[in-house]
């Protein structure tokens, strides 16, 4: 299985949403690829590296890339937006692939506690997902957002 998660610069909720989902995925036992993207490169935030090390998910070697710096691109099962202005402009993906919606405020520019928020969202959600993944269901896009907490932020 092959998982994107794309944002609008890679540099904050895609990067702590990839960390989780590869930390779930590795305690489920779930066999994925799981990359993280954006449709404008930049680079990742210290603070989201902060905050997942806080966790114990290290995301210091990550960097900030766009879809075109992925390996195939275009061969994902699951893409999955993080920001509406991703989400408006994720493009168009082969029938095979499932696209789903989660939006989460943007912590840049906020304090460590307003970054936690949105890293254990993040990490609910990212439970949830590959739990349901794993057992051969895919999560309606309110459900993801229901477990996320997000409707709290």
């Amino acid at each position: 299985m092959r998982i994107l998660v794309l944002c609008t610069h890679n540099s904050a909720r895609s990067q702590m949403a990839e960390g989780w989902l590869r930390h779930h995925a590795r305690q489920a036992g779930l066999d994925a690829e799981i990359f993280s993207a954006g449709t404008e490169a930049t680079r990742v935030k210290p603070e989201a590296i902060a905050v997942m090390g806080e966790v114990g998910i290290d995301l210091s070697g990550h960097t900030s890339k766009t879809l075109y710096d992925l390996p195939d691109p275009w061969n994902f099962d699951l893409v999955l937006t993080v920001c509406d202005h991703a989400a408006e402009r994720c493009p168009a993906y082969p029938a095979k692939t499932t696209r789903l919606h989660v939006s989460f405020p943007d912590p840049s520019g906020k304090g460590l506690e307003e970054w936690r928020r949105v890293r254990d969202s993040l990490g609910r959600m990212s439970e949830h997902l590959i739990s349901e993944l794993k057992s051969g269901r895919i999560p309606l896009e309110d459900t993801l957002s229901e477990k996320a907490g997000v409707a709290q932020l």
